[in-house]
């Protein structure tokens, strides 16, 4: 279990952590990012969209993270956080991965590096039929710049009611937290020193935001 502290004041314990993957809508889209993977070793998934299990401690507000070797890389998500009273709240998060475990297995690569998770959140029954509406975007720098990494709407991620219904049980029970997968890396997926993501919803001009950096630690023998 993990306790994650919003800015609204909100303190979830979040028991489990499901990440769905292969979730994009668009099945030409989803078929770019099984073969942009395939190019870093990683076997296509025998079914979409899947449901990877992994350590609810891993979500984390912290500002930098660690990971192994300098082979990981993030990824800007929608995040469903359901409270203890049945509330479910949209947030954002890094699926952060290692992609040379991932060539291994896809479930282990998930479970090896934090989470990082922005402070803000938004009701998701206050969101309903615009969800679409939600641009995702995220940068990583290169070279000392910021450059583009992944930029889209949610209309090009399965609708988030689906994913939820998809779920073991048909749906978020308390203390649950699922990521609900991303969209294609702008010139491929690769990593970076410092990782930047919004969420941002045009109608009232507000985004959700989080920045981190990463620390690749010396891989010893």
């Amino acid at each position: 279990m993990t306790k994650l502290r919003f800015d609204t004041g909100q303190v979830i314990a979040v028991r489990e952590l499901v990440i769905a993957g292969w979730t994009g809508r668009d099945e030409a889209a989803v078929a770019h990012h099984i073969a942009e993977l395939a190019a870093l070793g990683v076997p296509a998934p025998s079914s979409v969209p899947l449901y990877y299990r992994a350590g609810a401690e891993l979500l984390t507000h912290a500002a930098q993270i660690d990971t192994v070797g300098a082979d990981s890389s993030g990824e800007a998500e929608p995040l469903l956080i359901c409270d203890s009273a049945g509330d479910v709240w949209l947030g954002l998060a890094s699926d952060h991965t290692d992609r040379a475990l991932e060539a291994v297995s896809v479930a282990k690569s998930k479970q090896i590096c934090p989470k990082p998770v922005a402070r803000s959140l938004w009701r998701l029954a206050d969101l309903d039929g615009r969800l679409d509406d939600l641009v995702l975007r995220a940068e990583i720098e290169e070279g000392g710049a910021w450059v583009p990494y992944q930029e889209g709407t949610l209309a090009e991620i399965r609708p988030l009611a689906a994913l939820i219904t998809g779920l073991p049980g048909g749906q978020l029970a308390p203390g649950m937290a699922m990521l609900c997968g991303t969209l294609p890396a702008i010139g491929g997926i690769r990593p970076a020193p410092r990782f930047r993501m919004q969420l941002i919803d045009p109608a009232r001009k507000v985004a959700i935001s989080r920045e981190y950096t990463v620390t690749a630690l010396p891989v010893v023998a």
